[in-house]
């Protein structure tokens, strides 16, 4: 972060069972730099060491408020943030009706942390009491009882997210079946059917990255019809992966060895990805330096 710009810190606390998970893992989707559990003590110390980051400036924290004291450190560390002209910080509170506290706990099977013996409504209850005064402080309160964690997290990434980029993040990658299907691959191509440079001898040597194997593979007629009917599919389902929910999606072009056709392909349906769309998008090729002895692999 340079010295001139703006810390951005947003908080979030409230009710425990209401959503505080979700809304952090929402978060680091975006981009923010996550911590969860952090003592009101250390927000202005941790503040401070963030402002020193060069590359850190949306910072967000789930805080826990189950005690006067942890209050009075809130109350205290929110006002030395305010009075920074470095900082803008800002408190999300998420709140739940008793009755879905309650289901949600039973569901659960845990107790809540204030329960200290007593039934889970008693301790939801005390806990109620404990954060009514933080409740006032926020600058925005969601309600969470009748909306799913989805919807959660996409009012959040209306609310907060300031990249003119999606929060949908987009990973284009080549690989060769020989090595193994990547793992965490959501959706996989395989293009051994079309013809493959490995067994043109000045080819054999490059990848998909060099322009001749580049031209070799999109000249054919084939290439052209498939990547014309691939990625019209990807125009179809990538908003609705994104409407379901996925924070990140990853797209996985396979051929023999990794190095000609798959590469090749995946650099220019990753280019059509982001030249079509505001998603993320990475692109990269697991296998294409792989090499079997001396010999590059196909």
């Amino acid at each position: 972060m340079s010295e001139n710009s703006e810390l951005n810190i947003v908080i979030i606390t409230g009710m425990s069972g209401a959503g505080k998970t979700v809304a952090l893992q929402s978060f680091e989707d975006m981009g923010y730099f996550c911590v969860d559990n952090l003592p009101p003590s250390l927000l202005p110390t941790f503040s401070e060491l963030i402002k020193k980051s060069k590359d850190i400036n949306q910072v967000c924290l789930v805080i826990d408020l189950r005690s006067r004291e942890f209050f009075d450190e809130f109350v205290h560390a929110l006002q030395l943030l305010d009075n920074n002209p470095k900082i803008h910080s800002q408190l999300v509170y998420l709140d739940t009706s008793d009755a879905a506290l309650v289901a949600r706990y039973k569901e659960s099977r845990r107790n809540h942390p204030l329960q200290k013996g007593g039934t889970i409504l008693e301790g939801i209850q005390r806990e109620r009491e404990e954060l009514s005064p933080v409740r006032a402080l926020s600058h925005l309160t969601i309600d969470t009882t009748s909306i799913t964690p989805k919807e959660l997290r996409a009012a959040l990434i209306r609310e907060f997210h300031v990249s003119d980029a999606s929060g949908f993040t987009i990973e284009v990658m080549s690989f060769g079946f020989k090595y193994g299907i990547p793992i965490d691959a959501d959706i996989v191509m395989d293009v051994r059917f079309l013809p493959n440079p490995h067994y043109i001898d000045e080819l054999r040597p490059l990848t998909g990255e060099d322009d001749p194997v580049y031209n070799y593979v999109m000249d054919q007629d084939d290439t052209e019809i498939f990547y014309q009917k691939f990625v019209d599919l990807l125009d179809f389902t990538l908003p609705l992966y994104e409407a379901e929910g996925k924070a990140s999606l990853t797209i996985a072009i396979g051929c023999t060895g990794g190095q000609h056709r798959s590469v090749a392909l995946t650099r220019r349906i990753g280019q059509h990805i982001m030249d079509t769309t505001n998603y993320t998008t990475h692109i990269s090729h697991r296998d294409q330096n792989k090499r079997k002895g001396t010999e590059r692999n196909q």
